[in-house]
């Protein structure tokens, strides 16, 4: 079963897309901040991450780049997940080692086709 990490400090939100995600057949792992996120994708490896930008303790662009460093997870497709929409944000992601962007609110079908597209070319 392919395995998300969810990187999400809203309750609500983490329960909806983690709801949505385990009905589309993925399992679910989640993180509330961008410290446990580094710390869950050494313990856990998953195949793919939806990251939140904006959290706390650690934000999602200082998360990012710190599971880039790690050598073994240097492959992980991330998409960013976040309510900043302006087109420097996209590039900000992107630039800090996310390999796609889906601003909140979260359009699930389009997401899901960038999970996808990401997974097929890691070959999972």
């Amino acid at each position: 079963m392919i395995k998300i990490l969810l990187v999400e400090d809203d309750t609500m939100n983490r329960d909806m897309i983690a709801r949505y995600m385990s009905m589309e057949g993925y399992s679910v792992i989640t993180a509330i901040n961008g410290e446990q996120a580094v710390t869950v994708v050494r313990e856990n490896t998953p195949h793919l991450i939806l990251m939140d930008m904006g959290l706390p303790m650690m934000d999602g662009w200082e998360a990012v780049r710190k599971i880039r460093e790690m050598s073994m997870e240097r492959y992980i497709p991330i998409i960013a997940l976040t309510a900043y929409v302006m087109a420097e944000d996209r590039e900000r992601c992107l630039a800090a080692g996310c390999d796609e962007y889906e601003s909140k609110p979260v359009d699930f079908p389009r997401l899901l086709v960038k999970m996808q597209k990401l997974l097929e070319q890691t070959s999972v």
